[in-house]
């Protein structure tokens, strides 16, 4: 009964930023194309699969299918629905080994190893931000004779492109290199594949209402709700520094938003639409990684991972873009601007291998150092961005901005400290008396 009440006063904050910005004729083409209403067309196409599938779930799991099951369609069905059900240890406990093992060779060979981590993450992700920049704010096709074009508006498209590249690659890994035995049910998957379905999808919808580097500052500061999360619902407790970096961040990204000229740079103007959905972003890639993180719990490699979610989530998306019969609308698109079609290609090979230099990193070297490495390529991207797309950045912009990466830079320290302290002492030998 509370929940109800819930959804009808976040319905009543939404609605208006909906209403106010369908009425830019410049942005919006048409009430097919307000935000909200895409979003509800997108899920209601999942739901077409996600329903039946639940039922069919529930279904094998009441008549104990695994006992009584027979046929050609056995293992598919054990696989999708039961899998191995006996859990193990993170795979990547043997990771840190590896590290020490690095750690221990001689350090030119590391040296280069690292740049090569660093470059292809740079070059990946940056190359990715420049293309997702020009493909949701810019149009294609703009000639003299013709006018000024016209933009792409199907951000699940974008998403499907970014996915089927990123199941073919590690469908191929799987493949080429020894996996673990797999041990998870396949539907697990789905529930991190929706969320990270529509994670990416609020990520390019929100750029129709903000500026890039107002997207990645808000990214870099999601780290607030997360501890305001932690602390209501878990009862977590936090060390003095993070409670001042969170501090720092709110102070740094306020300064940058605050001080957004409005007069000569419209594109920078931050809608009260493009907070709601970048609000989105952060719950559900948030959740996205906390699930993720229970999946880990079973026997799987990190490209065992990326292609259990990114296989669901080609169903989603292309499932969803036929019964809208916006995928052949796309396609045409693509047909019509060859430009477009070299864009989006790209922009899916940069995501694909993006997340290979990902693994890659945390496996050689550990998350802080790949931390460090994807916060500079934050700052980078902004200055990028600006550099590129003409974006105004006041002074008391900028010096929000370093506000919010010296937090990060902080945060990162402060942490490498605390875990350091911890392992020795651990590894300190208490004498017995």
């Amino acid at each position: 009964k509370l929940g109800e009440p819930l959804c009808w006063c976040a319905a009543l904050c939404v609605l208006p930023s909906v209403f106010a910005d369908a009425d830019d004729a410049s942005l919006l083409g048409g009430w097919q194309d307000v935000w909200l209403f895409r979003l509800f067309l997108n899920v209601l196409g999942y739901a077409t699969i996600i329903i039946p599938g639940y039922f069919l779930i529930s279904y094998f799991r009441r008549i104990n299918y695994l006992e009584t099951g027979r046929g050609l369609c056995f293992p598919v069905i054990k696989t999708c629905v039961f899998g191995n059900e006996s859990k193990t240890g993170l795979l990547d406990d043997a990771s840190p080994a590896a590290r020490n093992e690095s750690e221990s060779s001689s350090s030119a060979p590391q040296a280069v190893k690292l740049f090569f981590c660093a470059a292809g993450l740079q070059a990946s992700y940056l190359t990715w931000g420049v293309l997702q920049e020009r493909v949701m704010t810019r149009s294609y096709g703009a000639t003299e004779v013709k006018g000024s074009g016209e933009r792409f508006r199907d951000s699940q498209f974008l998403v499907f492109m970014n996915r089927i590249l990123a199941l073919t690659v590690s469908g191929l890994w799987c493949v080429l290199f020894k996996q673990p035995r797999h041990g998870a049910p396949m539907y697990k998957y789905s529930f991190a594949s929706l969320s990270n379905i529509l994670s990416s999808w609020c990520q390019y919808e929100a750029l129709k209402y903000i500026s890039f580097p107002t997207q990645v500052l808000a990214k870099a500061s999601k780290v607030i709700p997360v501890m305001l999360m932690g602390k209501i619902v878990s009862r977590k407790s936090y060390e003095y520094w993070e409670y001042l970096t969170a501090v720092l961040i709110s102070l740094g990204v306020s300064m940058f938003l605050l001080s957004s000229s409005t007069g000569k740079h419209p594109s920078t103007v931050t809608t009260f639409s493009g907070v709601v959905i970048l609000g989105g972003y952060i719950v559900f890639d948030s959740f996205t990684s906390n699930w993720q993180d229970n999946l880990f719990k079973y026997k799987m490699s990190s490209v065992q991972m990326m292609f259990g979610v990114n296989l669901f989530s080609c169903l989603f998306t292309v499932g969803s873009l036929l019964e809208q019969g916006a995928f052949f609308d796309s396609l045409a698109f693509m047909m019509r601007h060859s430009e477009f079609a070299m864009h989006a290609v790209l922009l899916s090979v940069c995501s694909a291998f993006g997340q290979l230099f990902i693994f890659y990193t945390i496996s050689q070297f550990g998350a802080a150092v790949f931390t460090i490495i994807m916060t500079l390529r934050q700052a980078i991207a902004i200055l990028l961005s600006c550099f590129l797309y003409g974006h105004a950045v006041t002074l008391v912009g900028g010096l929000g901005v370093a506000v919010v990466f010296l937090a990060l830079f902080l945060r990162i320290y402060a942490r490498s400290r605390v875990k350091k302290s911890s392992n020795r002492a651990a590894q300190t030998p208490v004498q017995k008396v």
